[in-house]
């Protein structure tokens, strides 16, 4: 177990090597700057400013700036909001996207796990039939879409939830379910199936002829090894909801990372753009690190040498 762990952590710092590069090249390339405005800057204030946050340096000098940076715990300065670093900040809009992310996750996972559950065991039945026709449907809707579709109905509609802020329990029901839709849909698929298969194994009809009660079968041979698959798909979601959500925390105006995001590539904000990627890429590698170790802890079967 160690020896994988220790392989997985050098695997996850040269993701993120290669991540930062690749990040800082493509942002680099892109036309425009950080000072680039609807009223263009004189060139001399231009000059003055790249000399002053060292933009005028070759790229691979301002790289090993950076990547310096980080070794010390430094993601950089941010040039929107020059009274924070990126750490800072990130760690302000981190709480939002956290609470949000995690309520959104939470109702996946109960809802496509009982959903794919209740589908799987009654098959070919009317409740079948309306899980799959459910996983279908959000499966196919965007969840900025979706989102709009609930401001509309219980926000200007009926007038019983705010249609965006933060500040109150009830400012995230709303955007939690357009976040939660696509994966509690995807959940369930992949829920039915892997219980309709694991429900055909040898095991199972071994454990039933034995006489052991349904509910016994159903926890402890069924559900146990039906999940393996959605722990699977689990990690990387739990860390996508987490670190936040770009287009519907702009949707419904929450201050957290997707939001400072979407601001900072508009802005050209170089320092934000390259912490909040490094930032999102290491808690999806985390997660799935987390999601290997759990493999063992589901399926005793299973080795990592």
């Amino acid at each position: 177990m160690t020896r994988f762990v220790v392989r997985r952590v050098l695997w996850l710092l040269l993701v993120l090597l290669i991540i930062s590069i690749v990040t800082f090249l493509l942002m680099h390339l892109v036309p425009g700057g950080p000072w680039a405005r609807a009223k263009p800057l004189a060139p001399a204030v231009v000059a003055a400013l790249n000399a002053k946050y060292g933009l005028d340096k070759p790229l691979y000098i301002q790289y090993a700036k950076f990547l310096w940076g980080i070794l010390h715990g430094d993601l950089g300065i941010s040039y929107i909001y020059q009274d924070r670093s990126v750490t800072q900040i990130l760690m302000q809009g981190l709480p939002k996207s956290a609470i949000l992310g995690a309520t959104a996750f939470i109702f996946a996972l109960i809802v496509g796990i009982s959903l794919g559950m209740a589908a799987a065991l009654r098959q070919n039945t009317w409740l079948d039939y309306v899980c799959v026709l459910f996983s279908t449907i959000f499966a196919s809707v965007p969840g900025f879409v979706l989102g709009i579709l609930l401001i509309i109905v219980f926000a200007v509609g009926l007038h019983w939830l705010p249609a965006g802020g933060w500040g109150t329990p009830s400012d995230v029901v709303l955007p939690a379910i357009a976040l939660a839709a696509l994966p509690a849909a995807f959940i369930a698929r992949i829920t039915r199936a892997s219980t309709l298969e694991t429900m055909r194994q040898d095991y199972v009809r071994t454990a039933r002829s034995k006489g052991l009660l349904e509910r016994v079968v159903l926890i402890r041979h069924i559900l146990r090894n039906a999940l393996i698959p959605v722990v699977t798909i689990s990690g990387p979601e739990f860390a996508a909801l987490v670190t936040g959500s770009v287009i519907v925390e702009t949707i419904f105006s929450i201050p957290g990372i997707g939001r400072l995001f979407v601001q900072a590539v508009f802005a050209r904000d170089y320092g934000l753009i390259m912490g909040t990627t490094l930032f999102y890429a290491f808690i999806i590698s985390l997660a799935n690190l987390v999601v290997d170790i759990l493999y063992g802890v589901i399926d005793p079967r299973i080795r990592y040498d």
